[in-house]
């Protein structure tokens, strides 16, 4: 995939891993170049009035910054101003972390439902010093599945398609990372995150649109580690998706990730995902 998405739609959803930092590699420049349409923005990690407003011209923002400072933080950038703006899904234990946001939007052709996500890491549960990561992780997940089915079911109900973007920190198969072996005690390829994806996933509820469309492909990933060698040997996780509703499944074209040339121009610990839909 390259340029905008001629005569149709286009996607993205990036972890950027602070959004200044970004910006300072080039995201603007890959925004540019990219043209998408929507972009669902994971940990900006920024204060409101610190965003760097000048690397996204022509785009409309809704962000959830959260209230820990440093941390989290979730938006969307949209081509066409959102008709609505959610943030959170209801929850007292999770809404003020900025994990999750939530527009309704009509892009040419497609009234959209659409929502930027951050699952928390998590922690290996052996570990008594990682036992309340993983507890957090496991009840934030309780927590969002039954909400994904509501709002699903309310996009259809308004005659709106439903996509969750997002760095979901679950790799939901072998195919997902490069040694899922040696990370079968891990978080992220733990069985209880794996089942609960599972359980979000179905031909009647929601797609992994990358995977019904590269179903056969190891990767692509879309995370490696700053350390070490795992970007030059391309030893990765795929934990970032996008889950869409059948309809809009229906409607990809082109699905994958846009990888930078080398690790100098990585411009975060991951890359994005995009797919590009018909009209």
């Amino acid at each position: 995939m390259s340029g905008a998405a001629d005569e149709g739609l286009r996607i993205a959803s990036f972890n950027v891993n602070g959004i200044r930092a970004s910006v300072r590699r080039g995201f603007g420049s890959w925004l540019a170049e990219r043209a998408p349409d929507v972009v669902g923005l994971q940990e900006l990690r920024c204060p409101v009035e610190a965003l760097p407003h000048e690397a996204w011209p022509g785009y409309h923002l809704a962000y959830h910054p959260g209230g820990i400072a440093g941390r989290n933080g979730v938006a969307l950038l949209t081509r066409v101003a959102p008709i609505a703006v959610r943030m959170g899904f209801g929850s007292r234990a999770f809404d003020d972390e900025g994990r999750y946001l939530e527009i309704d939007v009509d892009l040419p052709g497609l009234p959209l439902t659409i929502g930027s996500l951050y699952v928390p890491k998590g922690g290996r549960p052996a570990e008594p010093a990682e036992q309340r990561a993983h507890r957090r992780k496991v009840a934030f997940l309780r927590s969002f599945g039954p909400y994904l089915t509501r709002a699903r079911r309310r996009a259809a109900g308004a005659g709106r398609e439903f996509c969750v973007l997002g760095d979901f920190n679950i790799a939901h198969g072998p195919l997902d990372l490069a040694n899922p072996g040696g990370n079968v005690r891990n978080p992220g390829y733990l069985p209880q995150e794996r089942a609960w994806l599972d359980g979000v996933l179905g031909p009647r509820s929601l797609l992994d649109v990358v995977r019904v469309h590269r179903p056969d492909e190891r990767g692509p990933y879309s995370w490696w580690t700053w350390r070490g060698q795992g970007w030059n040997r391309d030893s990765g996780w795929r934990i970032d998706y996008h889950l869409v509703s059948p309809g809009l499944a229906r409607r990809v074209v082109a699905a994958g990730t846009d990888r930078e040339g080398s690790y100098e121009a990585r411009m975060s610990d991951h890359s994005p995902v995009v797919v590009d839909y018909r009209r």
